[in-house]
């Protein structure tokens, strides 16, 4: 399974994911949690949403053609 997030993408995920973790501690909810997923799918560079849509971020598409 090749990436499917070009770099723009990733970066605006991991901004959103660690405001989300940073108001979760903030306001000390277990809702900070939520974070985790952008995050994690920024350092994966590869967003499952993305998959049965065939849709792509990335600039090149070599990676999505070997699957």
């Amino acid at each position: 399974m090749g990436k499917n997030m070009g770099s723009t993408d990733k970066t605006i995920r991991m901004i959103l994911g660690i405001g989300l973790i940073a108001l979760g501690l903030y306001f000390q909810s277990w809702w900070g949690l939520v974070g985790l997923v952008p995050v994690a799918t920024s350092l994966m560079g590869r967003c499952l949403v993305y998959l049965p849509f065939g849709l792509s971020t990335c600039k090149t598409n070599v990676d999505m053609k070997k699957s």
